[in-house]
């Protein structure tokens, strides 16, 4: 058996995520006491509105996934092979040893703040395009100014980011070619040319912080691999570029991954993996009772 483990992205975060591990699990509880007590309120007790501020999401959802991983490992469960999503890219390599959680809880944060100063709201944004393929979504964006492609999550599911009015008019030119476009609820176009600037001051602040080698082979999204490559790079980039989720799934089964965990609120990662191949097994994990439902099963 060779074991992943998967980091959760934005938009997963829900009020009370993370509580109940945070009442029984001391090594959980350790790591989310990191984060600044008014962060751990909102996580815990709302609203909803300010978890969802990317200032507040981002770090809650960091310690939270960074929570999980510890307490399985705790309890025997280890991987050889982490990616994340965006966002849960942080959480793998903090994980991997790369960056301390104190550093990368605040990193996180500085993240966001960047992130939400370079996006003024309701000027950008971003939409999912399902059961598409690549050729007729790049032939729609197209004809669009400023549109890209912000992830390659599945072979089912490509998103789309850029110019909030270039989303409107691309979604409706997939309906009329019966292709399926949901426009997300996102404060602005990630992954996308319009971070360019961000990605400088996010370089800026990651060269503030150690750096270590990763103790895990951590696969990239912006190279859809495990290289070796200068990680403060690779971050920089990570902002503005797309998510080459998909093909990092595929490169961890071609090297023999057969086992995925995903880490953090949500399903979503599963939903991904499952959709790229039928030959894996896939687990998720956020509850004390999911991983050790998870521990037995790996321990058969």
């Amino acid at each position: 058996m060779k074991v992943a483990f998967l980091f959760a992205g934005q938009g997963v975060q829900y009020v009370g995520m993370g509580k109940e591990l945070y009442e029984k699990s001391n090594t959980f509880k350790s790591i989310f006491d990191k984060l600044p007590s008014d962060v751990k309120d909102i996580c815990f007790n709302g609203p909803e509105e300010d978890l969802n501020n990317t200032l507040n999401a981002q770090p809650a959802i960091l310690a939270t996934s960074y929570g999980i991983a510890s307490v399985l490992k705790e309890k025997g469960i280890d991987c050889e092979f982490c990616a994340g999503l965006s966002l849960g890219e942080y959480s793998a390599l903090t994980y991997s040893g790369v960056f301390n959680i104190d550093d990368a809880i605040e990193i996180v944060r500085q993240r966001g703040s960047i992130m939400a100063d370079a996006l003024p709201l309701g000027t950008t944004g971003m939409a999912a395009i399902i059961n598409s393929d690549e050729e007729t979504i790049n032939n729609v964006i197209g004809n669009f100014e400023n549109l890209g492609i912000a992830n390659y999550n599945s072979s089912k599911q490509i998103v789309i980011t850029g110019d909030i009015n270039s989303i409107d008019k691309a979604i409706e030119k997939f309906k009329e070619l019966k292709v399926r476009a949901i426009k997300l609820n996102v404060s602005g176009a990630f992954h996308s040319s319009y971070l360019e600037d961000a990605s400088v001051k996010l370089n800026e602040v990651l060269s503030n912080y150690e750096i270590k080698k990763p103790l895990k082979k951590v696969v990239f999204n912006v190279t859809g691999n495990d290289e070796d490559n200068d990680i403060k790079d690779l971050l920089t980039k990570q902002i503005k570029s797309s998510v080459l989720f998909r093909q990092s799934i595929e490169y961890m089964i071609s090297k023999g991954v057969d086992t995925f965990i995903e880490i953090g609120p949500g399903k979503t990662l599963s939903g991904f993996v499952r959709a790229t191949s039928k030959d894996v097994n896939v687990y998720q994990v956020e509850t004390y009772e999911s991983i050790e439902k998870v521990v037995d099963l790996l321990n058969e």
